[in-house]
């Protein structure tokens, strides 16, 4: 039986390249997101592999959320694979002038989105006794830096779901994996600078980040092992990075 996988934040960056990975293995997708003509094209381009079904909606929007997920047609119903991958980071200032804005923006997408979201799916999980949720973290929820204050809390929230997650569903059976990338080029940094391409360029100057598909690559990896094989818990950097501030640049 083939699986079914949800992803949000699925028309771009790593959520996208987890579809399209997830669609070369004949794993059925609901592909979520705000952005109605990327999902449109993405199942359209997808949809010449796998099944796939789109749904439009704001994971800050908890009604939306529960009533979309509710409403799956009965042949999408049994979600074998989650992955919370909608997330953002908005500004990097110090604390003392950080927008109070971005802060909730953060705090609502990365903390709250991902909550609403698993309260969704989890219930037909533990009834079944089986599934798998990925959670996408950063190597900002492991460490601290500076200017970095409200993400990194939100991160680290994230690393603390995932390992509250995996102790209280384990006894149904249920995978919970965090996936912690280092410097990987979407379009994260152009929405964490608001649009500035020279700042969001800086970023990776000098080194080769990783790449969507690398991380990809490691969310199949995980949701292909054996059942009795759980991939809790990783931390994937590009090779020049080896912290969340140690970085060597080239040139």
């Amino acid at each position: 039986m083939q699986k079914i996988a949800l992803i949000t934040g699925a028309t771009s960056g790593i959520g996208k390249a987890t579809a399209e990975i997830f669609a070369q293995h004949n794993i059925h997708i609901i592909l979520c997101g705000r952005r109605q003509e990327r999902l449109d094209e993405m199942a359209r381009q997808l949809g010449k592999s796998v099944k796939t079904l789109t749904l439009t909606f704001d994971v800050r929007d908890r009604d939306e959320v529960f009533k979309q997920i509710e409403r799956l047609p009965e042949a999408w119903k049994n979600i074998d694979i989650l992955v919370n991958n909608a997330g953002n980071a908005h500004g990097l200032a110090p604390t003392d002038k950080a927008d109070l804005a971005d802060w909730e923006a953060m705090i609502d997408i990365n903390v709250k989105g991902l909550m609403y979201v698993s309260k969704a799916v989890i219930p037909q999980m533990v009834e079944r006794k089986t599934g798998h949720i990925i959670n996408l973290g950063s190597i900002a929820g492991k460490e601290v830096y500076a200017n970095g204050n409200a993400y990194c809390a939100s991160k680290y929230a994230v690393d603390a779901l995932n390992t509250g997650m995996r102790l209280d569903l384990v006894q149904y059976g249920i995978k919970v994996t965090a996936i912690n990338p280092g410097l990987v080029e979407t379009e994260f940094s152009l929405v964490r600078f608001k649009g500035d391409e020279e700042k969001a360029k800086n970023v990776y100057k000098g080194i080769t980040p990783l790449t969507a598909a690398d991380v990809a690559e490691v969310i199949y990896f995980a949701v292909s092992r054996p059942a009795h094989v759980n991939i809790a818990d990783v931390i994937v950097f590009p090779t020049a990075q080896a912290s969340a501030t140690t970085v060597i640049r080239q040139g």
